[in-house]
């Protein structure tokens, strides 16, 4: 097959950031997908219905003209989030999921949950209005290993948060780890998982080839190559319960280039070409649609997008850096060649039945 048509796809985990950086790094993403699940973690975070509101205006003011484009509103969770301030906007269709980072987590985090119980009022609202949390799953204890606190936040949090809420949608954002996997597998229908193209593309070795690799380093940090083939495995499988988030995040080269340098991939301009490429490499073009268009579409209750993404077996080639308005960013497989490119994508009418 040399030719892939699917239905448009959304990305279900990406960041935006805000001011220049988002004028730079929107279209990216705006021009593959239809729908994105945009996060909160700005500086200062977006807490409330009216912050996000707000956002949600700044990032269609900056869609190119003609482009047609649904950012997926979310809130930033933290110990005293008001209850009745998520649900309205959850109503209102202004909010569409929320966020769950533990307080350190990764960037940006610094104010998030320190106890889920502190937001227990919150998660059984959530769980009676339908409202999926979006977790960003690792434990932030000095004592444990960064290789392991995927799978310790799974066990000490993850599976009480699933016991103690049997009906609230869950969502194990950017997995990367057998335990994940096997997390996801192991509970019913409302629980599901992003996985990234960088997950499924490298394993650990990826941060220190010939010397430390700062685009390569994110969090949840890239794994053992047991871990990645257990998500490629996933990935591939056609099973709904695993769908498309890129996780796409972008800092400047300068920041990422530095003695303590930030986390963070930003996989946007190449993120359709990088998925097709594990698909085809799994011989499992087939169920590509599934996952990058159906799945999480079907998971969060929206409808499918109308429009088309087609891509062929032709090379990409990927800049060493994107630069403008004085902001320069690395892309992920900067300066390499992809095997598939993106020629069409069509927005469609709007959204088919789901």
């Amino acid at each position: 097959m040399n030719q892939l048509k699917i239905r448009r796809p959304d990305d279900w985990h990406v960041h935006l950031r805000d001011g220049a950086m988002l004028a730079q790094v929107l279209d990216h993403t705006a021009r593959q997908f239809g729908r994105a699940i945009v996060m909160p973690n700005l500086v200062p975070p977006v807490t409330t219905t009216a912050l996000a509101e707000a956002y949600r205006g700044r990032i269609l003011a900056r869609l190119a003209p003609g482009r047609t484009f649904t950012p997926l509103m979310t809130a930033y969770l933290t110990d005293g989030t008001d209850p009745a301030d998520i649900a309205a906007g959850f109503e209102r269709g202004v909010l569409t999921a929320c966020k769950l980072y533990p307080a350190h987590a990764t960037t940006n985090s610094a104010h998030g949950v320190t106890d889920v119980w502190a937001i227990h009022r919150v998660l059984e609202r959530m769980e009676k209005i339908g409202m999926p949390l979006l977790v960003h799953g690792e434990v932030t204890e000095p004592a444990v290993d960064i290789f392991d606190r995927e799978a310790v936040f799974l066990e000490r949090v993850m599976s009480g948060i699933a016991r103690d809420f049997p009906g609230l949608k869950l969502v194990c954002e950017h997995i990367t780890t057998e335990a994940a996997v096997a997390f996801v597998l192991g509970h019913g229908d409302r629980v599901a998982a992003t996985i990234t193209p960088h997950h499924l593309q490298f394993s650990r070795n990826a941060i220190f080839q010939g010397g430390i690799r700062p685009h390569m380093y994110c969090l949840p940090i890239l794994k053992r190559e047991k871990h990645r083939l257990a998500l490629r495995q996933a990935a591939t499988s056609g099973n709904p319960k695993f769908f498309l988030g890129t996780d796409t995040a972008p800092h400047a080269v300068e920041t990422k280039e530095h003695a303590c340098g930030c986390a963070g991939v930003f996989n946007a301009p190449v993120a359709l070409e990088s998925y097709v490429t594990v698909f085809d490499e799994e011989h499992a073009l087939d169920r590509f649609e599934g996952f990058a268009s159906e799945h999480g579409a079907r998971f969060h209750g929206l409808s499918l997008n109308e429009g088309t993404v087609t891509l062929v077996r032709e090379p990409t080639v990927v800049p060493e850096r994107i630069a403008a308005d004085g902001i320069a960013v690395v892309p992920y497989h900067a300066g390499t060649t992809l095997p598939w490119r993106i020629v069409e994508a069509k927005a469609g009418a709007g959204a088919a039945a789901g």
